[in-house]
């Protein structure tokens, strides 16, 4: 067996865009990871070909590409740094726990690229265990990961709730400050982030922070970033959330929220990762393609976001979880839109199905029905404000 030696991290790393021939070696490197006694399946060469040339603006057929080794990648990619080599590695790994059912084989192969590239993610453990057929071990891995120890270990005042958290996904019940304070974005103006953000819960009936049956604090902060980015409240939109605020954090220890998400409306294997959700698989497969546009269209806008903060200085923490969102409730949407550099959605995604929480398919039948249920029991008019089931 060849020994492992990781190619060291450059002093002065490489920071411009891939080029063609280092788009084709990092493509051919997925393919040499993945493709172990077996072809990719057609959700894995759907996402890798989606995420290229979203990220890249070139389109390369993983399926296609020549196979390239993990030294002869990551000698490749001698010139880069820890970061780009995380993130191409973290591609790896996400079309890895994709997989059903995942080969050992093709764990311990993955476990051979991070190795050269001088890189780790909380995420192998997880597809380590399910490798071995070991959920309930990978949920607990998952739980332990490094981002929602940092979740816990971050003072909650973006959250507002009146204790500190015991946990990063947290049910806070019996909160009635809590409760007020969401409740009040109804008087924020016409247009603004917070009255987009009351609208979005009122036509689901959702119910507010701090009262029973609620959504955990730390949950209903990624409700700020449906209406921020512009996207519905099916599945399919919850993929889309979760990839646009794993990929906007500079921290790639969020990568495990893409994870997370997929291990519970994809594949299953997270089955029981954030309480409120629960799990119901193929929302990925069942049309890759699109779903795969869809998705790396998120990806892309979430990196921009991220790269926007990080160039303007706007916000110490690119963490879209951690965010105090009152802070910006009475801004119009678009101001703060352009403060974090959320850019449009692509033509591709739009066609791809990708809607907004206002407009046909923006909504699911359960969430009309309760939206419809809850204006009934308090005696007025429901108004989905514009949403309606595909």
């Amino acid at each position: 067996m060849e020994t492992i030696a990781p190619v060291p991290f450059p002093d002065a790393p490489r920071l411009d865009p891939p080029d063609d021939d280092e788009v084709r070696l990092i493509v051919g490197g997925y393919n040499g990871a993945l493709a172990t006694g077996h072809p990719l399946t057609d959700v894995q060469r759907a996402v890798i070909d989606a995420l290229t040339e979203s990220m890249t603006g070139r389109a390369v057929d993983v399926a296609t590409a020549t196979p390239v080794g993990p030294r002869e990648l990551a000698e490749g990619l001698a010139r880069r740094d820890h970061r780009f080599r995380t993130r191409i590695f973290q591609t790896i790994l996400l079309a890895e726990l994709l997989l059903v059912p995942l080969p050992r084989e093709v764990s311990e192969r993955v476990e051979q690229y991070a190795a050269w590239l001088g890189v780790c993610d909380d995420m192998q453990r997880v597809a380590r265990d399910v490798a071995r057929g070991s959920l309930g071990l990978a949920l607990m891995d998952f739980r332990r990961s490094g981002y929602f120890e940092h979740l816990l270990a971050t003072p909650p005042d973006h959250l507002h709730a009146s204790d500190a958290l015991e946990d990063a996904w947290q049910f806070a019940c019996d909160d009635a400050a809590l409760a007020r304070r969401w409740a009040d974005l109804e008087d924020c103006p016409a247009g603004s982030l917070g009255h987009e953000v009351w609208k979005f819960y009122r036509a689901r009936g959702f119910t507010f922070p701090g009262l029973p049956q609620s959504a955990p604090p730390t949950l209903a902060q990624h409700d700020w970033v449906h209406v921020l980015a512009d996207y519905g409240s099916t599945v399919e939109c919850e993929i889309e959330v979760f990839g646009f605020i794993a990929r906007a954090n500079d921290d790639p220890r969020a990568f495990s929220l893409l994870a997370m998400v997929l291990g519970l409306f994809e594949t299953g294997y997270l089955h029981d990762a954030a309480n409120l959700f629960e799990y119901d698989r193929g929302h990925l497969s069942r049309d890759a393609r699109r779903m795969a546009t869809r998705l790396a269209d998120a990806m892309y806008r979430g990196a921009m976001v991220g790269t926007y903060l990080d160039a303007h200085g706007r916000c110490a923490d690119t963490d879209l979880l951690t965010i105090d969102w009152f802070a910006h409730a009475s801004r119009p949407i678009d101001a703060v839109r352009a403060d974090f550099g959320v850019l449009p959605k692509s033509a591709a995604a739009i066609g791809a199905g990708s809607v907004s929480p206002w407009e046909r398919g923006g909504i699911s039948p359960f969430q009309l029905g309760q939206g419809r249920a809850a204006a009934e029991a308090a005696g007025r008019a429901y108004d989905s404000y514009g949403a309606s089931v595909a």
